[in-house]
């Protein structure tokens, strides 16, 4: 009886977790579709705020600066992470504590600290040499920073999982460096690099903090579009932008959790 009572209760609690994780955004999903401009009453369903960001070339630019710097960002980190993941493992057998301490580093520390030490390093650079003024180059060269940590952890995991005596098999067959590369190790780290990818992706999308320290007057990206506009009062416009957002990030952690678990089952 106790027991049951127990879980019942238990259920309860994770039920009612979900609801304070998940109604805010559910509502604000809703009031995207508002008919009415105000924020705060449901009048109906309409696309309106959808079809106006269309037109809207502050939100278009926003966006395409999003997208580019998630890309390219994450399309580095993949590469960096990957050689550090792969470097981690052939020395996996001496004491890595302090290259261990700097790859979990950016992870731990807090936004803004690592925003406003990252806008402090290229405005010293900016005034010594003229280069890295504050722009999409000083965002991306921020964004792969804190992104390479995850992307070589994801690889160094799935290194780990292999067994060590594929890659002896691998030069039994006489197989040339280039040869285990293609047709061993891209293949098995597909998953993890995929992940590693997505990851990457998701972490720069949503990013707001440090974007903010690092941006320049035309490289506003749409986290920062929405702080800007947010100040004028929440509108269906602005949640509409986040919806879509919500959604964008959801695909890529969807597809991320997807292939973890293929990963875990091959």
């Amino acid at each position: 009886m106790k027991r049951g009572s127990f879980h019942k209760g238990l259920r309860g609690f994770w039920w009612l977790t979900l609801g304070f994780l998940y109604l805010p955004l559910i509502v604000v999903m809703l009031f995207s579709f508002n008919a009415s401009n105000s924020a705060a009453s449901f009048t109906g369903v309409s696309l309106r705020w959808y079809r106006r960001l269309l037109g809207n070339d502050a939100i278009l630019s926003a966006l395409g600066n999003s997208l580019l710097l998630a890309v390219v960002s994450s399309l580095l980190a993949l590469m960096i992470g990957t050689l550090i993941g792969y470097g981690m493992y052939r020395h996996r057998h001496r004491k890595l504590g302090w290259l261990i301490v700097l790859i979990y580093l950016p992870i731990v520390l807090p936004d803004i600290v690592f925003g406003i030490s990252e806008m402090t390093f290229f405005v010293k650079i900016n005034e010594l040499t003229g280069l890295l003024s504050p722009g999409l180059a000083t965002m991306t060269i921020a964004h792969v920073t804190f992104q390479v940590p995850f992307v070589a952890l994801i690889v160094y995991s799935r290194f780990v999982g292999l067994d060590p005596t594929l890659f002896e098999a691998a030069k039994d067959l006489y197989a040339t460096p280039r040869q285990r590369v293609q047709f061993f190790m891209l293949p098995t780290l597909k998953p993890a690099l995929i992940s590693g990818f997505l990851l990457s992706f998701t972490l720069s999308l949503d990013d707001f903090v440090i974007s903010f320290f690092t941006a320049g007057p035309e490289s506003a990206t749409l986290p920062i579009y929405i702080w800007s506009a947010i100040r004028k009062g929440v509108t269906p416009e602005i949640n509409a932008i986040a919806t879509l957002m919500m959604a964008a990030v959801a695909l890529a952690a969807l597809t991320s959790l997807v292939l973890s678990r293929r990963r875990a089952a091959s």
